[in-house]
């Protein structure tokens, strides 16, 4: 029932002025800093680590105003995915090296875990004739996973793989002219995992940018998401020159380093709620 009327709220937003929108997030971001005390200490944590130059009132402001960010963003889904079409293009500005997606070329997109990572998605598959794909994490629960798998599919052709889908069907697709859209700078285990810098702490990351970048002869091309008062602001980067090389670590070990630029333009945008150094070299105590 409460996934149902939440349902029923976003519908609602979609046709809210953006800044009141905006306003209702600016209030749920406070109540969910105040509120949820393991979450902010988590972001606390990662800014602290990341950015150790920085007062404790610095990283105290950083971490609130990522929540703040994070509840509007999600409040932004409204009009996303439940919005008049043209308000949603109004509102998403593709800017920088657009033509790098124009063609038929196999490329991946390093798409990073800013809080604008779904308007980025919105913008490409409603304003670009191609078939993206992506791949998809599935929600516990069934009512939401539906509601988002159908908002991620509101514009053009798109295919949503499962994990479950494995690497062969992805490259097919990416060699066949797919753009990939990839989210890998998160932890998700060892495992698949390779240890590498990222703001100076050893971080599990996923090599798969540079695996699925060779395996599908594809170049990379970072596309970086802005929030701004107008809505979002998409920014198509030039393809990284000798991307991938033969060196899977030392690939990923740049992917964080570009990252990082990335971040210094508007730390308080990206998804430091996630617990990105869980998973730490053996020997190495927690940071949690």
């Amino acid at each position: 029932m409460l996934s149902r009327l939440g349902i029923l709220l976003m519908h609602l937003l979609g046709r809210l002025p953006l800044a009141w929108v905006r306003a209702l997030g600016s209030g749920l971001g406070w109540v969910l800093y105040l509120l949820v005390v393991p979450r902010r200490r988590v972001a606390q944590t990662n800014l602290r680590l990341c950015f150790p130059d920085r007062s404790a009132a610095q990283i105290q402001t950083l971490a609130r105003r990522t929540f703040v960010h994070f509840a509007q963003a999600w409040l932004d889904r409204g009009w996303l995915w439940h919005g008049p079409p043209g308000v949603t293009r109004q509102r998403l500005t593709l800017t920088g090296a657009v033509s790098e997606l124009q063609g038929h070329e196999p490329i991946v997109i390093f798409a990073p875990h800013f809080v604008g990572l779904d308007a980025g998605w919105t913008a490409l598959t409603q304003q670009l004739p191609r078939q993206f794909t992506t791949i998809y994490t599935n929600q516990a629960n069934k009512i939401l996973d539906a509601w988002i798998l159908t908002g991620r599919q509101r514009f053009g052709s798109v295919r949503l793989f499962g994990r479950i889908d494995g690497v062969k069907t992805i490259v097919a697709a990416l060699r066949s002219g797919d753009p990939l859209y990839l989210l890998p700078d998160m932890s998700f285990g060892q495992e698949n995992s390779v240890f590498v810098p990222f703001y100076g702490v050893s971080a599990a990351t996923l090599p798969s940018l540079s695996r699925f970048a060779k395996l599908g002869r594809a170049k990379v091309v970072p596309v970086v998401t802005r929030m701004t008062r107008q809505g979002y602001e998409v920014e198509v980067m030039s393809a990284w020159p000798d991307f991938p090389s033969d060196d899977a670590l030392a690939d990923t070990a740049f992917m964080n380093q570009q990252l990082e630029s990335y971040i210094d333009s508007m730390p308080d945008q990206y998804f430091w709620v996630h617990k990105r150094f869980k998973d730490r070299p053996i020997g190495t105590p927690s940071v949690y």
